[in-house]
């Protein structure tokens, strides 16, 4: 983190996105280092996901850059190397958690399967150990092993969600993006996942960059914070610091919005 001499694993610098007229980001730039979570917050439309799939090299941005610090020491303009290039990074070093797992789930294959792809994406071929390690994978993020043959319809939606968190990190990447990954669920079932994502955070020192309107989930997760509205950043911080102590007019009625009965 932030304090020593390591240098940042994400550096987005003077981030913009327009979509004809519209703003969809303007002038975000943050740091991320390793081991840290970094929430982006604000209502719908706020700008925030553009700001994540920008920063995850899935949307070209109208302006500025995406630095990437890979473990090599090489330092990485992911929106101006090759296409071939990005996607091995995307591949290898990140991973995407999508807000509904059917976007980052293969559901005509098996959960075995779709654990598996990614480590044969990275040339596994052992069938054998392939098996296990997503067998392995599904106990991790609480799906009985049992299940390992059988097809993502046939899970609830918390369960498809743990499996698309495993497929997501069983290559052991370094920077994890996720957007929205409680959206949609039950109150209940979002209480297991975002117990689970913490653990799996703190055990695997994984970076990461969550988008999320709620502010709870923000609280969990994320070390720091950064407020959007209108395609701007208003507030960054500490995530209690900003959260225990708004500054901005904009932070200070998200807030109270949380506070109310």
């Amino acid at each position: 983190m932030a304090g020593d001499d390591t240098p940042p694993i994400l550096a987005v610098e003077g981030l913009a996105k327009q979509y004809g007229g519209r703003i969809g980001c303007a002038d975000v730039g943050f740091r991320l280092w390793p081991g840290e979570v970094l929430g982006i917050v604000g209502e719908s439309g706020s700008g925030k996901t553009t700001v994540l799939n920008c920063a995850a090299g899935r949307l070209a941005p109208t302006a500025g850059r995406v630095l990437y610090s890979a473990a090599d020491g090489a330092t990485h303009d992911v929106h101006a190397i090759a296409e071939t290039d990005r996607r091995r990074l995307m591949r290898t070093d990140w991973a995407f958690v999508h807000q509904h797992a059917r976007d980052g789930l293969r559901m005509g294959v098996s959960a075995g399967a779709n654990v598996g792809e990614p480590l044969m994406a990275l040339g596994a071929r052992h069938y054998g150990r392939i098996r296990t390690a997503a067998g392995d994978w599904l106990t991790r993020t609480e799906i009985d092993a049992d299940r390992i043959d059988d097809r993502p319809t046939t899970f609830s939606g918390g369960m498809q969600q743990r499996l698309q968190v495993a497929r997501a990190l069983v290559a052991e990447p370094r920077l994890v993006f996720m957007d929205e990954p409680t959206g949609g669920l039950d109150v209940s079932v979002q209480a297991r996942l975002l117990d689970l994502l913490r653990g799996l955070v703190t055990e695997l020192g994984l970076a990461a960059v969550i988008v999320t309107h709620d502010l709870a989930v923000a609280r969990l997760l994320s070390h720091r914070l950064l407020v959007m509205r209108r395609g701007r950043v208003v507030e960054t911080g500490l995530t209690d610091q900003v959260l225990d102590d708004p500054q901005h007019p904009y932070t200070q009625l998200l807030v109270a919005s949380v506070l109310q009965p």
